[in-house]
Parts: structure tokens; sequence; C-alpha cells
């Protein structure tokens, strides 16, 4: 009797394993199935912007950390927040041949190097370490936030190099007076050397594209407060990351703000007005209701209005563009006014944008350097007992270098020589040298402010289909 209790217990102990094991079996394809569904796929070409958040050594094998500037987006739900950190290391250092020549004219005979980077891993906010596979980062840059200035007049040119006095003025008191002014020094002395270390400098950005898809959870968790934003027209140079929420449009206004990438590179050179060119919506924009009017993946239409090439004798680049068409995903199209209201570009080109939108570089004092220069040489003449004061303030232009000759030698007439060489090579830069074009490169980060006939998610019928991958 207790034999055959024991087999049915056995019979009933094996049967319900068996239902277990099979509701596990039956369970798991639907669970893998919502995991899958769980994930989104960052394609290949969507732009990164990993910025430096501290100065590195430049040499070939070391290992570099930077932070994404921006989000990522994929069916307008956020897969890569911006503060996100990426690793890598920097793969080769390329000569800077026009940096070399440059310096070499001027007492620095530093073989100036740049670096290229391969980042290949992804930090997410969880601690987890993704591979990453993206494109070199070639031509990073200290990055700057130009916005247009409000209501600035042109003014005359009087009033134009006073402000470029005062500008350069509150510039060189920033040196001494802006948080890490002592690194800055010790820098400025270095450039002074013939021969000094070369290092990445904090706040240099690489926009790099991703070569192989990337599979992410989204990331639906609050976004961490922004660290320090950028101030537009500011001089700031090592922006934090920007908030992820996209901020809604002004309803009183009718404006949305939409940030978004150049698909192709614009340049003063090359184009001409009437030409077309596209950026890629980023980040979706909800209005002040929370409702989405333009999605991400949507695309911008451009055209170049006013292009002027850089010329001989400093005459620089011009360029000029508004934005005229918006293209959603869902394939509806409208025309819109979109004029640009900011952009990151390279700091060290020394851009502005006008109110109406239009670029160049920033005019410089064409007078009043080589003319400071010129008076500063002629202190080599002066006959009084100040023979080596005056041979080193005159001997300016070649560098620390310059400086020590002229005071070793005792000769005025060598100390006017280089403070006159100094001051030539001043006059060739300002007067007769080629000018600047205005360059966009494609990916380059752009905002831009747009005024709809009517808003597209209604125009498209209230259906709004998910933005495709880039």
């Amino acid at each position: 009797m207790n034999l055959l209790r024991g087999h049915r217990s056995f019979v009933l102990g094996h049967f319900v394993a068996r239902l277990i094991a099979l509701a596990c079996l039956g369970s798991l394809p639907f669970g893998l199935s919502c995991a899958r569904a769980q994930m989104v796929e960052i394609v290949p070409t969507t732009p990164l912007s990993i910025e430096l958040p501290r100065h590195s050594p430049m040499r070939a094998g070391e290992q570099i950390e930077g932070r994404l500037l921006y989000p990522v987006y994929v069916g307008n739900r956020l897969a890569l927040p911006s503060g996100s950190t990426l690793r890598g290391r920097v793969v080769r250092l390329d000569s800077d041949r026009s940096r070399r020549i440059h310096s070499s004219l001027r007492g620095d005979f530093t073989p100036f190097h740049v670096p290229v980077l391969q980042f290949d891993q992804v930090l997410l906010r969880d601690g987890a370490v993704e591979p990453v596979s993206c494109s070199y980062g070639k031509d990073g840059a200290v990055i700057l936030r130009l916005s247009p200035p409000p209501g600035q007049k042109k003014g005359s040119l009087i009033s134009r190099q006073l402000s470029y006095v005062k500008r350069r003025a509150k510039d060189a008191a920033a040196l001494f007076t802006a948080p890490g002014r002592g690194d800055r020094l010790v820098q400025f002395i270095y450039t002074q050397l013939p021969y000094h270390p070369q290092r990445i400098e904090t706040g240099t950005t690489w926009t790099v594209e991703l070569t192989q898809p990337l599979r992410l959870k989204p990331d639906d968790s609050p976004p961490p407060a922004s660290q320090t934003p950028v101030v537009p027209g500011s001089e700031a140079t090592i922006p934090g990351p920007p908030p992820d929420p996209v901020k809604p449009p002004a309803s009183e206004t009718g404006e949305w703000q939409l940030r978004a990438y150049l698909l192709q590179t614009i340049s003063s050179a090359k184009a001409k007005p009437g030409d077309t060119f596209q950026a890629y919506v980023a980040e979706p924009v909800f209005n002040l209701d929370r409702a989405m009017v333009v999605p991400q993946g949507s695309v911008l239409i451009g055209e170049i209005t006013q292009a002027k090439a850089a010329r001989s004798f400093g005459r620089q680049g011009k360029l000029r563009f508004h934005f005229r068409e918006l293209k959603l995903p869902s394939g509806f199209s409208q025309p819109v006014e979109g004029v640009l209201s900011g952009v990151d570009t390279n700091k060290s080109a020394n851009l502005q944008i006008d109110p109406e939108g239009g670029i160049q570089p920033q005019s410089q004092n064409r007078v009043v350097v080589p003319l400071v220069l010129s008076l500063l040489a002629g202190r080599a003449f002066d006959n009084d007992e100040n023979r080596i004061f005056n041979n080193g303030v005159a001997s300016n232009g070649f560098g620390i270098v310059g400086r020590v000759a002229g005071i070793a030698v005792s000769s005025g007439d060598v100390a006017a020589g280089i403070g006159i060489y100094g001051a030539a090579l001043s006059f060739y830069d300002l007067w007769l040298a080629r000018g600047h074009d205005v360059v966009f490169a494609k990916n380059t980060r752009v905002e831009i402010t747009i005024t709809p006939s009517r808003s597209p998610l209604n125009a498209s019928g209230g259906k709004q289909t998910p933005a495709p991958a880039r």
C-alpha cells in the first residue's frame, strides 16, 4: 500500500514538474520578444558630439574619456542621454603642416600635430559598458556656441574699432581673472618658447559617426540637470551637457526651436545663391501641451541666399542662408520660415552672426596692432641709458627668441629689425593675406527658429508615425 502511494506521488510530482517546465518554456519566447521590444537601435551615420572634460597629453596610445555633449533620440525616445561617458584612445598623430609654417615664421618651432581618436566604449547610467564602433575623430576643436546679438547696430568705423579694442581688453583681463588663470599663464609662457610640449585642450570636441548599429534600452529615467550650459554669445569654451528635455516653443509667437545636424558641408567658397542643403532634426519638439509637433528624423530644407568667397587683401568670406521647407518622416511637407539662431563652431574661426543670420569672421582692428608694433620697434633707437630695456621692448614678433637676441647683441639696429619684422608680419596678416571663408562641416550642430504656417502634426491628419532611424 505504501509502495502504491509512493508511486502515485512520484507520478503526480513528475506531471507537475513537466507542466511547470512547459509553462516556463512557453513563456520564454514572449519574455524575449518583450525584451527585444524594449530595445532601440541607433543606426550607423548617427552623429555623436563628444567633448573632452579635461586636458590630456597628446601622444599615440593615450587613453581618452569624453562625454556626450547632446542626447541621441531614436523613434522620438531618448536612447542615449547627454553626459554619457565614451572611452577611446589616440590612435595616431597627424602632422599639422600649415600651423607649423605659420608658427615657425613667428619663432615657434614646435612640430605641431593633430590627434586622431577612436572611441570604442560607451558607459551607460546603470554602469553597464557597451562596445561602440565609431569613425575616427580627426577635426577636434574647442567649440563655441554662436547666436545673433539682440538688436546690435553696425555703427561707424570708429565705433567698431573702439568695440574691438574693448573686446580685446576684456579678453586679456579674463586671462588673469577667470578660473584656471594659473594654467593659462603656464600655457602662455609655453607659446613664447621656441619649442614646447603639446596637449589636447579641455573642451576639445569631436563629432563622429557610428559605423555599426548600437542596440540600447531606451532611457526613460529623468535626465540629470545641466552642468554648465553654454551662454549664447559668450566666450564659454567648456560647455556642459545641455538638458535633455526639449524646450517647448513659445505659444505666443508660434515659433519652434529645432536642433539639427547639417547633412553636408556648406562653405562660402563654394556655395552659390539658390543652392539647397539639408539638416536632420535630431530631437523631437513638443508644444506647451506636450503634443509632438516636429518628430525626430524630420528634414529641413535650407537655401543659400548669399555667399561671398574670401579674397586677398584680408577680404573675409560671408555666408547667409535660411530654411524654407520641413519634411516629416511620414512624408508630409510644408513651407516654413526658418532662420539660424545658434551654431556650434570652432572658436579659433572667430566667427560672428549678425541679427539677420549672416555669418562672417569677426572684424579685426587692422590699424592699431601694426601701428603699435612699429612704434615699439622705434624704441630701439632711443638714446637713453635704458638700452637693454628698450631693446627688449622693441624686439617683438619672434617670441622669446627674438627678445633674447635683441637684448643679447646690445644693438639697437638688430632689436629694431626684429620689431619691424613682427610689424611686417602683422601688416601682412591683416592687410595682404587672403581672408577666411565661412565653413560649416557636415554634422555641424545648428539651432533653427522656424515659424510654420500650420502645425505639421495637425496637417498630417493627427496621425504621427514613429520617426525612422537616420
